[in-house]
């Protein structure tokens, strides 16, 4: 059972956890160099004045202290968790306490409670929004359309949310501007690659205890967050395999020195099976009931769809808790199958997620595209754009003077060579 601290203008789990949220929030702020620059920045130029942002992210440290730049900037913000597993309550209690910052956000909420919060923040009339998966922008257009002319325009953390987006584009659905924030190259380079590639194998390993080393480990999906997933696998040991449906994609695995399979061929012969592409049911009934014993599940995508989880509970002759993490299902042939997290973001839902330095550089992406929407308030189209690449690379520029790295800069001669056509060979 939960138990919640509920007043009129936030939802927690408990205040008494501030203290604890407090040292989580400032540790990941050492870490974090890019954001607490754009801080400094905002807190003298205060850009985000009189601007209401409504955010649907992970109640992470990190994502605090996103919140905490915004706030610098002028913002006032509400912030709701974009996953009910992935929420710090400790973080969610600092925001609150410490920060002054409304937080709808605890752990295990159930799927009534999580839109009861979405529709929370929306109760603060944002100007823009901050999502991670679309669900604060589809909430607006499906429910609450009379606020949808006070919406600046908004930002868009994730693959999954961005497939939404473009979707609604395409329907001629999207009522106002929306920043892509996961194409930064800055965002997928890293964040996808690096960050989930580690996190999801931590998740994984917190949740386990398993040997990676000689298991054969399935990834569905080679994409950025694929990617990374396979070459940290590889490198604890593991045989890794890749399914895929983007014929492109299934050519880099196979460069990359990975096996490439269908996914029913690959359920008989897999450990450990991941999922990454975004899309719902991509390990389905006819997997299930092909697989070793023992076989492993986990989620890396963004919604808890990519695995037919009730389907496999359906089949299932006996279900139970191993631990609050592994849930047990034995099919009719006897086979037993382990879904981790309950499906949903493993990195989340098993671990701490994305190393604050990774994000460090999704979060000064998502500051930057606030200010960049402000800036630009009528002056954009109903459609999805991409954060503009002078801020991909002034934000690739503070992170490297962070750690130390200087580069060259092109000479005269050079960028007018680039630039012209009449020198030959």
């Amino acid at each position: 059972m939960l138990f919640c601290f509920i007043v009129m203008d936030f939802h927690i789990k408990d205040k008494n956890l501030a203290k604890d949220g407090k040292l989580k929030i400032e540790w990941a702020a050492r870490l974090m160099p890019v954001l607490r620059l754009i801080k400094q920045r905002f807190s003298k130029e205060r850009p985000l004045e009189g601007i209401n942002i409504g955010a649907c992210l992970h109640v992470t440290s990190e994502t605090g202290n996103l919140m905490i730049t915004l706030k610098a900037g002028g913002a006032a913000i509400a912030l709701c968790a974009s996953n009910p597993l992935s929420t710090k309550d400790p973080v969610a209690a600092s925001l609150v306490v410490d920060y002054k910052i409304p937080v709808f956000a605890i752990r295990g909420e159930d799927n009534k409670t999580y839109y009861q919060h979405l529709n929370s923040v929306l109760d603060t009339s944002p100007n823009i929004t901050m999502d991670d998966g679309a669900d604060l922008v589809g909430e607006l257009h499906k429910s609450r359309q009379a606020q949808v002319g006070d919406i600046i325009g908004g930002s868009e953390e994730t693959t999954t949310g961005i497939l939404r987006l473009r979707a609604m584009v395409k329907e001629d659905a999207l009522k106002f501007p929306m920043v892509a924030v996961n194409d930064s190259e800055t965002k997928r380079f890293f964040d996808n690659r690096y960050g989930t590639g580690q996190s999801t194998i931590d998740g994984i390993l917190r949740a386990t205890n398993i040997l990676l080393a000689g298991k054969n480990f399935v990834i569905a999906g080679y994409g950025f967050c694929g990617r990374g997933i396979a070459k940290r696998a590889e490198g604890m040991g593991a045989n890794v395999i890749v399914t895929e449906v983007v014929p492109v994609k299934a050519l880099e695995a196979v460069m990359d020195g990975f096996q490439v399979m269908p996914i029913l061929k690959a359920a008989k012969i897999g450990d450990i099976f991941v999922t990454a592409t975004g899309n719902k049911n991509v390990v389905d009934i006819p997997h299930f009931e092909v697989m070793k014993e023992g076989a492993i599940l986990a989620n890396s995508g963004h919604f808890n769809v990519e695995l037919n989880i009730e389907g496999l509970r359906e089949k299932a002759k006996k279900i139970r808790k191993i631990s609050p993490l592994i849930e047990e299902v034995t099919l009719k042939n006897g086979i037993r199958i382990y879904i981790l997290g309950e499906g949903r973001l493993i990195n989340l839902a098993a671990a701490d997620g994305h190393p604050a330095e990774v994000m460090d550089m999704s979060f000064a992406n998502q500051a930057l595209a606030a200010e960049y929407l402000v800036q630009r308030k009528g002056k954009l189209e109903n459609k999805v754009y991409r954060v503009p690449e002078e801020l991909d690379h002034e934000i690739a520029a503070l992170k490297l003077n962070s750690i130390g790295v200087m580069i060259d800069e092109l000479t005269s001669a050079q960028k007018e060579y680039l630039e012209s056509w009449q020198e030959g060979t």
